[in-house]
This record gives structure tokens, C-alpha cells and sequence, in this order.
């Protein structure tokens, strides 16, 4: 029988109407939120990644986490990605030389691609979870392309949203590279125990909060403990109890304050002497930088590292075997009209590009080790 062709038109929305309602299997995140899909990363080519059916290889993606449910202060970093991406506007291939790293990112023959946002619900923060972890093993499964980087799984720069998002990503490479070394460059510890002080627990998914879960994460074995690190800190705390349950979680402190002390090559010395030559998570919350420079985010703090110390410091970090990194916690409704907070977010995600590509050698992965993958 043929079908008309003034009827084509409607069958997606007969076949949508075929879709169960709340029920929906958590595999299908071939779909768009109102919050999601904006312009793509320094133009890049945008591919439906979490597609079921796609399956080209990629070396790096850019995947935005549009989540803030579990934001303690001001929320909107649900907008992050978008803004992110808006402010690499200026970025593309031809034009990202950066003499600092001597590359452009994208023209040493990588497939670095725009992977859209994972569709995450704002109502439901456990199911959030688990499509955040889902989406994100989705691309580290992806086979990388027929280059000379060695890699055996792709890198993802993850755009968040509040700071959770760091939980389940940490879970899924965990899979792959055992417990990671973290680098955290963040005003705030993000390691405190939900069940000490903190307000507002009501649950047991609502003590996962954007400055518990890497608390959960070293409970759950993801991180590196020893050899971890925070740099920027310059919070307030609940008490001296604070850095004892820090050092548990494993974690070395260097304080904001300390660049005026012994510089940004000094703090790059202390952290490069703690991660070593270990699989290494880099994850900047862009309140590390002084609110002058980036006021759009939820909890700022005065007394801040500038865009130029932050980038010096990344630089400082070429060569070491970075196998993830995220820029979160970029709240665009509080920017200023010349939306400098994603500027230079998106500023410093060109700067990490960079050094995963300069990094092009094969990395441990405990799937050689075990002879599979856990997924």
C-alpha cells in the first residue's frame, strides 16, 4: 500500500503517540529537552551520540550535563552547556592556534565531536542520576578512530550543570581506569559528609548534593585517595572537622591564597607531585576564579585565582595522562551582559582540549587488564 506524501509528515508524531508515559525505558535518550541542543562547542560537528544506533568513533566528545536539581544556593547552571557553548562562538577549527600549547586542538587529525547534551529529567534527581551515568558510559564505549593517539576510549569534556554531575561520571570511569586521581580546582571542598551538619537531607538521594559527592565517590571506591587534590579552596567551613573528613575522602588542600606564597609554578609542583603519572579527572567548578571575573555561578567567593593564573596553571599540567575533565557550576541567568563567566569557561575547555591532544599515548585501561569491559 503507498503511503501519501501529504501524510508523511505526521507519522513521527503517530509513532511519538505510540511511546508509554511515565514508563519510558531509561535506554531512550535519542531525544531533546526545552534546555538542551543549543549551538554546538567552537562549531563543531554535532553527532547524536547516545543514539542507539550510532556508532562512529569520536577521540573526544563534548557531552553537556544541563542538570542543577541538586544545587544547594542559586541555581540555573541547568544552563551551562548552552552558555558554554555560546561563549566558544569565537573558537573553530582554522582559527584556535594556541601558542602557549604550539597546536590547534582541532587539526592534529582527532574526531573531536559535539555530542549534545544529555536529556536529564529536572524533576526526578535519582533517575537523573541514572541517565547522567548512562549517557556518559554511553560515549566512553564508543570505538576512538584509526589514529595515533592509542587511546582505547574516547576523552569527554563534560559541561555541567550543578557540580553532582562529577558522581556518576567518576562511577563510569571507574569502570575503565579503576579509582582516578582528581585534580578539583573549586572555591568550595565538595567532600562533606551530608550526615554532618549539612541541611536539608531528607533522603537518601537528596545527601548527593553538589558539595557532598565526592564524599559518595570515595565511599564508592572512585577516587584515587592519596593522590587527589584540590586547588582554589577558600571557603568557609563548618569546622576543623571539615579537613579531617577531607583527608579521608583523600585529598591533598592547596588554599587560593597560596598563589601569592609560592606562585602558580609552585602549586603546579605540588599537584603534578600528587597525582603522578596515574589516569587523572581534571574538574573545574568556574567558581575557582574570583566573582569579578566569573559572577554566574551558585555559590561565589570572593578572593579568587584570575582567568590568566587558571590558565597558566592548566598549562602547567601538559603530559600527564588526563582520561576525563568538566567545566560546571556556569549559571548564565546571574552573567553580565558581556557574559564573561562563559567566556571563559568555554576559554578554558580549548585550553584542555589541547592537552588531551598533546597527550596522545596509550593510557592504562583495566579492561586490558581484565581482558573485557564491565558495561
Amino acid at each position: 500500500m503507498k503511503i501519501s506524501q501529504s501524510l508523511l509528515p505526521i507519522l513521527p508524531i503517530v509513532s511519538a503517540l505510540n511511546v508509554g508515559d511515565y514508563g519510558h525505558p531509561i535506554e531512550d535518550l535519542d531525544k531533546d529537552l526545552p534546555f538542551s541542543q543549543p549551538v554546538t562547542f567552537a562549531h563543531l560537528e554535532w553527532q547524536r551520540c547516545l543514539a542507539a544506533d550510532h556508532s562512529n568513533p569520536l577521540d573526544i566528545a563534548i557531552l553537556g550535563f544541563p542538570y542543577d536539581t541538586s544545587t544547594s544556593y542559586r541555581p540555573g547552571a541547568r544552563f551551562g552547556p548552552r552558555g558554554i557553548r555560546a561563549g566558544s562562538s569565537r573558537e573553530k577549527k582554522g582559527r584556535s592556534y594556541n601558542p602557549v600549547w604550539g597546536i590547534d586542538p582541532f587539526e592534529e587529525g582527532l574526531s573531536i565531536i559535539d555530542c549534545g547534551d544529555v536529556p536529564i529529567t529536572p524533576f526526578d534527581a535519582a533517575h537523573a542520576f541514572k541517565q547522567m551515568e548512562q549517557g556518559y558510559r554511553q560515549v566512553l564505549y564508543h570505538p576512538t578512530s584509526d589514529t595515533n593517539s592509542g587511546w582505547e576510549h574516547p576523552r569527554i569534556i563534560s559541561l555541567g550543570g550543578d557540580h553532582s554531575i562529577v558522581l556518576p561520571i567518576l562511577r563510569s570511569l571507574k569502570s575503565v581506569y579503576g579509582p582516578i586521581s582528581v585534580i578539583h580546582l573549586d572555591s568550595h571542598l565538595d567532600t562533606w559528609d551530608p550526615y554532618e551538619g549539612y541541611t536539608g537531607i531528607a533522603s537518601e538521594q537528596s545527601a548527593i548534593t553538589h558539595g557532598t559527592f565526592f564524599w559518595h565517590a570515595s565511599r564508592e571506591g572512585c577516587i584515587n585517595k592519596g593522590a587527589s587534590v584540590h586547588g582554589g579552596l577558600r571557603t568557609k567551613l563548618f569546622g576543623v572537622r571539615d579537613y579531617e573528613i577531607d583527608d579521608n575522602v583523600g585529598f591533598h588542600r592547596i588554599e587560593a591564597r597560596e598563589i601569592d606564597e609560592i606562585g602558580v609554578a609552585g602549586i603546579v609542583k605540588r599537584t603534578l607531585d600528587v597525582v603522578g603519572d596515574n589516569p587523572v579527572y581534571l574538574s573545574i567548578d568556574i567558581d575557582v576564579l574570583d566573582p569579578s571575573i566569573a559572577p554566574a555561578t551558585g555559590t561565589p567567593e570572593s578572593g579568587g585565582w584570575t582567568t590568566r593564573e587558571l590558565k597558566r596553571y592548566i598549562s602547567g599540567l601538559e603530559g600527564l595522562n588526563l582520561v576525563g575533565a568538566d567545566v560546571v557550576e556556569v549559571s548564565p541567568p546571574y552573567d553580565s551582559t558581556a557574559e564573561t563567566t562563559s567566556v571563559a569557561a568555554a576559554d578554558l575547555i580549548i585550553d584542555i582540549l589541547a592537552a588531551m591532544v598533546k597527550k596522545t599515548a596509550p593510557t592504562f585501561s583495566k579492561s586490558e587488564e581484565s581482558g573485557k569491559d564491565e558495561l
